[in-house]
C-alpha cells in the first residue's frame, strides 16, 4: 500500500484550484501545507490533500514530466466517479475517457479518466469487489 505520492506541477496555484475541484467529489480535500524549510536542505513547499486524518497526495512546484504519470483515485460509487470526471472537467481537464464501464479490466471496474492541466493522467475509479 503507497502512502504519499508527490507531482511536480508549473503553476502551483492553478493546480490548487484544479485538484481542489476535481477531487472535492471523492472527498478528498487541500489539508496541509508544507514548508519546505522547515525539512531537509533543498526540501520542496508542498501542497497536502488527503481525506479521513491522512495526508497522501502531494503537490510540489518544478519541472512537469505530465505523461509520465497515471493516478488512480478511488471512488465509493459510479456517482462519484461521474461528479469527480464532471468537476475536472468543469476545473479544465481534458477528457481521456468519460465515465464507463471498462470491461477490458474487469466486469465490475467503473472509471473516467482525465489529464490535469499539467497531462497527468487522472483515473476516478470504482472497483465494485473492492468496495
Amino acid at each position: 500500500m503507497l502512502d504519499h505520492v508527490f507531482i511536480s506541477v508549473s503553476e502551483i496555484a492553478r493546480s490548487i484550484v484544479f485538484y481542489e475541484a476535481a477531487l472535492a467529489p471523492l472527498g478528498i480535500a487541500h489539508v496541509l501545507d508544507y514548508d519546505g524549510k522547515d525539512g531537509p536542505p533543498g526540501h520542496p513547499d508542498l501542497k497536502g490533500f488527503g481525506a479521513n486524518g491522512r495526508v497522501f497526495f502531494w503537490l510540489r512546484e518544478g519541472v512537469v514530466e505530465g505523461r509520465a504519470v497515471h493516478i488512480g483515485f478511488i471512488a465509493n460509487g459510479t456517482i462519484e466517479v461521474d461528479a469527480a470526471f464532471a468537476a475536472a472537467m468543469a476545473a479544465g481537464a481534458s477528457e481521456i475517457h468519460q465515465p464507463g464501464a471498462q470491461h477490458h479490466y474487469a466486469p465490475r471496474y467503473y472509471a473516467a479518466q482525465v489529464r490535469d492541466p499539467d497531462g497527468y493522467s487522472l483515473e476516478f475509479v470504482y472497483k465494485e469487489w473492492q468496495h
